[in-house]
Parts: structure tokens; sequence; C-alpha cells
């Protein structure tokens, strides 16, 4: 009998097994714990995509969730490059834990290639509305700032997202860019029944790139 059959089932589904009591809010919080350190000895893909299921939750007290979610990005990084493409799916299908995400991903690829991570999931969500913009935020504030020939035209389509705080979060990106399709745009987004915050965002990104009305 192997290990992963005397602690109740096959190794990845085990680790599946064990999703509840990481997602578990209340009750003993030694349940949890012990649940996630099983799952960091495992070494499965599906134990990285159970482990990054704890950031979709918050625990009282607010120091032992900070804790936990330390260790678990500890835990994390100690799968390697094992960890990249579970990591990777998770950013792709979950609209929480993006932020944490993109953390275990820098601490396991160059910066290139988180860029391309991020802006391949920019790409697929600029055309989706979401109730919560959160991951929307957090992929922009990663690319600002970065030069890299792929960014622009993967926010130029958040100019015109129903989140004003989406809005001024691509301006904040493009504006040290000076990309010439995005003129328009945001030269529109200047004037009009633009929110006041979304105007100055736009006066602001448009001085910066050199744009003129």
């Amino acid at each position: 009998m192997g290990i992963f059959d005397f602690l109740g089932g096959s190794g990845p589904d085990k680790a599946l097994k064990l999703k509840p009591k990481v997602t578990q809010k209340y009750g003993d919080p030694n349940s949890r714990q012990k649940a996630l350190q099983q799952l960091g000895e495992m070494k499965f893909p599906e134990a990285v995509t159970v482990l990054m299921h704890r950031y979709t939750i918050t625990v009282e007290p607010l120091t032992t969730d900070a804790d936990e979610k330390e260790h678990v990005f500890e835990l994390i990084k100690g799968f390697g490059k094992d960890a990249v493409a579970p990591v990777t799916d998770f950013l792709r299908k979950n609209e929480q834990a993006t932020s944490w995400a993109i953390r275990v991903l820098e601490a396991l690829l160059t910066e290139a290639e988180v860029t391309t991570i991020a802006v391949e999931a920019l790409s697929a969500l600029s055309s989706q509305y979401m109730r919560d913009p959160q991951k929307k935020i957090v992929l922009l504030h990663y690319i600002t700032g970065k030069q890299d020939e792929r960014i622009a035209p993967a926010v130029v389509p958040y100019l015109e997202d129903m989140a004003d705080d989406v809005k001024i979060a691509a301006l904040k990106a493009l504006g040290p860019l000076k990309f010439e399709p995005a003129r328009e745009p945001i030269l529109r987004l200047t004037q009009g029944d633009t929110a006041r915050r979304v105007q100055v965002a736009a006066l602001q990104a448009a001085e910066e790139s050199g744009f003129k009305a």
C-alpha cells in the first residue's frame, strides 16, 4: 500500500479531496493547516491548484490568515517550475487571488515570461464584463511601467471598460508607452460625459504621450 492509499486515495485524487479543508473558513484551523502541509508534500499539479484556492478565502484572525497565505506561497514555490502551469491555469480561470498568482509566477519566471502570461490574460479578458474588476486592475498594474511591444495593443480595449477604475489603470499603463493608436481613445476620455477622475487621468496620459487634440 502506497502512502497516498493510506491517506485515502491516489495522489491527484487525494489533493482534490483536500480542497474543502483548504477553503474552510471556520472551525479548527489545525485541520486546514494540516491539509495545506499535506498538499505541499504531494508534488502533483492538482496539489498546486488546491493550494491556490487558499487565497480565495480570508480567515480570522487576520494574522493567522496572513501567516497561512505566506506559508502557501512558500509551499507552491517549492514545486519549482512544475507550479507554473497550474498557477497560470488558475490565473486564467479564477477572478480571485490574481495578485497572489502573479507573485508566485514572479518568483518562478523571468519578468518577460510573466509579462507574456499577463498580456495573454488581459487579451482574453478585454471583452468580458466583470462585476468585480479587480482581476483586470491587478493585471494592468503589473504591466504598468514595463516596456514591451505587446502591452499597449492589449491595454487599449480597456479604455472602453465599464468600470472607471479599469479605465484609469489602463490610462496609467498607456501614458508612458506613447502608443499612437491609443491617441483617439485617450482623447475621447478627456471630454463628454466621462467621469471627472477618468478625464483627469486621460489628460495626464495624453500629456505624457505627447498627444494633443
